[in-house]
């Protein structure tokens, strides 16, 4: 399974993500009785977004991380009724809910997806024909000062992401099933308050993952130096946008 994260540290920390959020679900057309897959679910933010535009239809909301479905749970209390919430891995098929969906609906997910090839095949393997696919994540470019600072922190290259680029992400689609697809980039910097701030938000959203092989009494010098590192409080975010549509 996926690695799991601090589900309410994510929650407290002012996330850039909730414009991303915002921004995809206004490319995602719906009529409101739709069944829609929100793939890499996280703490349900998203989720109760999409439900609001569903108000005669449901979620699968699926994620790798247990504490991050639990706290969608809490944060969609009065509202699983329409919610099947799914724990799996989206590379791994078939994904493990009964039928199809109508929509994919997906938020700073995918580029923790090291193979996109199989995530894409998996995921249109659970898609109606003609159903669309709406995403947001890392692309090529991503995070490219910060990864910087970890590789002189570390001495080593991160490579913990799959930052993909347009073309490469319009193949991938082609192959799995996919048409009128778009793909495009999008420079998003995200400012932070130097120190506290900016050291939370780099510990639970970007180095978790290389926390997790660390001693615990190295994790704060290792978040202070990787901050130290970068010219400003700055996390310089590309985004890949996907839109496309199942074959028929």
């Amino acid at each position: 399974m996926p690695r799991e994260w601090d589900a309410k540290a994510y929650d407290s920390l002012p996330l850039p993500h909730l414009g991303w959020g915002r921004r995809t679900l206004a490319r995602l057309p719906l009529r409101g009785d739709e069944r829609v897959l929100d793939a890499g679910c996280g703490t349900g933010r998203d989720t109760a977004g999409l439900l609001d535009r569903l108000p005669s239809g449901g979620v699968v909301a699926l994620d790798g991380s247990a504490r991050m479905l639990e706290r969608l749970r809490e944060r969609l209390a009065g509202r699983l009724d329409r919610v099947e919430v799914v724990r799996a891995d989206l590379t791994r098929p078939p994904l493990p809910f009964d039928g199809d969906v109508d929509a994919v609906f997906s938020v700073a997910a995918f580029h923790w997806v090291e193979d996109h090839d199989a995530l894409f095949r998996t995921l249109a393997a659970r898609m109606r024909p003609g159903a669309r696919l709406v995403s947001d994540c890392g692309g090529r470019g991503n995070i490219a000062s910060v990864d910087a600072a970890i590789a002189e922190v570390r001495g080593t290259d991160p490579g913990d992401w799959e930052f993909a680029g347009v073309e490469d992400t319009r193949r991938r689609l082609a192959d799995a099933g996919f048409t009128d697809v778009e793909v495009a980039l999008r420079p998003d910097p995200a400012r932070f308050e130097p120190g506290a701030q900016l050291e939370a938000f780099l510990a639970t959203v970007i180095l978790g993952a290389s926390l997790d092989g660390m001693p615990e009494e190295e994790h704060e010098p290792f978040v202070k130096a990787v901050a130290g590192r970068l010219a400003e409080p700055v996390v310089d975010y590309v985004r890949l946008e996907i839109s496309a549509v199942k074959a028929g």
